[in-house]
């Protein structure tokens, strides 16, 4: 009995030497949790109140809502439809190798390349004596997003924004602490800034120094300007020496006729943001670019040291691999050719979709978006004041109501800079197959309209889910709550 009772202990004592092994081990890590819930919480107050990206979150938001077995139509991210250009995934492939640092302007044969490509496709106006730019004036850096916020870093000056405009421009500059000025636009100039319009602005106060952001086609309505509308532009900036950022992220989308920049009518005083994210379908690459005029190059050089002391520089894979989307090639020229005609049916059909449900909007020039108002259509038309113009909601109770009656997922006119209340949202028509699109659209007769049978169609079969959102959509703007 003694002898079972001393075995017994034993085994107790053995049972038990893991235990207070464990409990041992635990006395730290309370310790630990204890130090870190008395931290202090000093949190940068520039960011205590900025919520994520909205284009980010209403893309996660979708998502999850689809795991859960819900039905969502993605109208909400502008990311490409379209495949990588096929040459840049065999260069990615064929350099992926490359493991060393790159110099921090980056791969000098991207910046030759991207420099070409700007000269060929926007080359400066006869009136302006202005050398070309070359391969010195461009940085690469991990898209341009994270370009424009060192560029808003660097250059010390009031930003202008035309309203609407994409939606980080205006955080970015609350990040570095800039001071926001919104230049108004309307519906009846397709939401342009005109040259009058910054004028009477910049005559107030003529002398500060100020950074002008211009996006065409624009993110969030499709619109782009025309070379008079830039040329316009150009002499107020110039006379009032105001710094432009041209955002031409999506400039080779543009449906019809070669695109305009202004970079050809104020070289001198013009920053171009480029990359490989929405022409070339490479979003998630992150290789954007910027181009600076020689008279620059002090800015130039500011950034890239800010760039040297943050990312240092772009993955040399990825850099190699975008190469070929900046060569002239007739496989590039073909690549272009066929995902704008797709965009610009699909762009077609949505738009007229819209009309159809009451919504007015504007038909967009090139891009991926369309910005509507839904306050004409039956169900919203009540919501707005008569006598001022105003809803009585605003849009993101808009664009909550719109998903969780139809499952479209799309972004209010506040996110883009628009006064709320109003009941303007962005729609973004991207959720298809791309890469099935272009091979498809070489079959149809260039000149085939989204109101043709033939146009009608492809659309049908080859975006199915922006078709049947905006059925979804129609649907509930069409009728009244009961």
């Amino acid at each position: 009995a003694r002898a079972g009772s001393l075995h017994g202990r034993w085994r107790a004592a053995l049972g038990s030497a893991r235990p207070m092994a464990q409990v041992a081990a635990a006395a730290p890590r309370r310790a630990e949790a204890t130090a870190a819930a008395s931290m202090p919480r000093v949190l940068n107050l520039r960011l205590s109140k900025m919520p994520p990206s909205a284009t980010l979150a209403i893309n996660e938001q979708s998502n999850a809502m689809r795991a859960a077995g819900h039905e969502v139509y993605k109208f909400g991210l502008g990311q490409s439809p379209f495949p990588v250009f096929e040459p840049m995934v065999e260069a990615l492939r064929a350099h992926a190798a490359e493991k060393d640092y790159l110099a921090v302007a980056g791969l000098r044969e991207l910046r030759e390349a991207i420099a070409g490509f700007n000269d060929r496709h926007f080359p400066v106006a006869p009136d302006e004596s202005h050398a070309p730019r070359t391969a010195d004036d461009v940085i690469i850096g991990p898209g341009s997003k994270e370009l424009l916020f060192l560029l808003q870093l660097a250059y010390y000056g009031e930003l202008l924004l035309p309203a609407p405009s994409w939606v980080s421009y205006g955080p970015q500059a609350t990040l570095v602490g800039r001071p926001i000025s919104w230049l108004p636009t309307r519906q009846r100039s397709n939401w342009k800034v005109t040259a009058q319009e910054l004028h009477d602005y910049c005559a107030a106060s003529p002398t500060t120094p100020r950074l002008l952001v211009v996006n065409y086609p624009s993110n969030p309505t499709g619109a782009t300007y025309t070379a008079d509308e830039l040329a316009a532009l150009a002499e107020v900036a110039r006379r009032f020496r105001v710094l432009v950022a041209a955002d031409e992220i999506y400039s080779m989308t543009t449906y019809d006729g070669p695109p305009a920049s202004i970079q050809q009518y104020y070289p001198e005083g013009t920053i171009v943001l480029g990359g490989a994210s929405k022409y070339l379908g490479a979003g998630g690459w992150r290789v954007g670019f910027l181009s600076f005029a020689a008279e620059l190059a002090w800015l130039r050089r500011g950034i890239a040291a800010a760039a040297s002391e943050t990312f240092t520089s772009v993955s040399a894979p990825l850099q190699y691999g975008a190469i070929p989307g900046f060569l002239p090639s007739p496989e590039a020229d073909d690549y272009m050719d066929t995902q704008r005609r797709v965009l610009k049916l699909v762009a077609g059909y949505t738009t007229e979709a819209l009309r159809g449900a009451g919504a007015t909007v504007r038909s967009p020039d090139g891009g991926f978006y369309v910005m509507p108002n839904f306050g004409t259509t039956e169900r919203y038309r009540d919501a707005v004041d008569p006598r001022t113009g105003r809803a009585r909601l605003t849009s993101q109770r808009l664009a909550e109501e719109i998903l969780t009656n139809t499952g479209v997922a799309l972004l209010g006119g506040s996110h883009f800079g628009l006064n709320d209340p109003t009941l303007y949202a962005r729609m973004a028509f991207v959720e298809f197959d791309g890469g099935a699109a272009q091979a498809a659209v070489r079959d149809l007769p260039r000149g085939t309209s989204h109101d043709d049978d033939a146009g009608r169609e492809f659309v049908e079969r080859h975006a199915p889910r922006v078709v049947a959102g905006l059925a979804s959509l129609r649907e509930f703007l069409t009728t009244r709550d009961a």
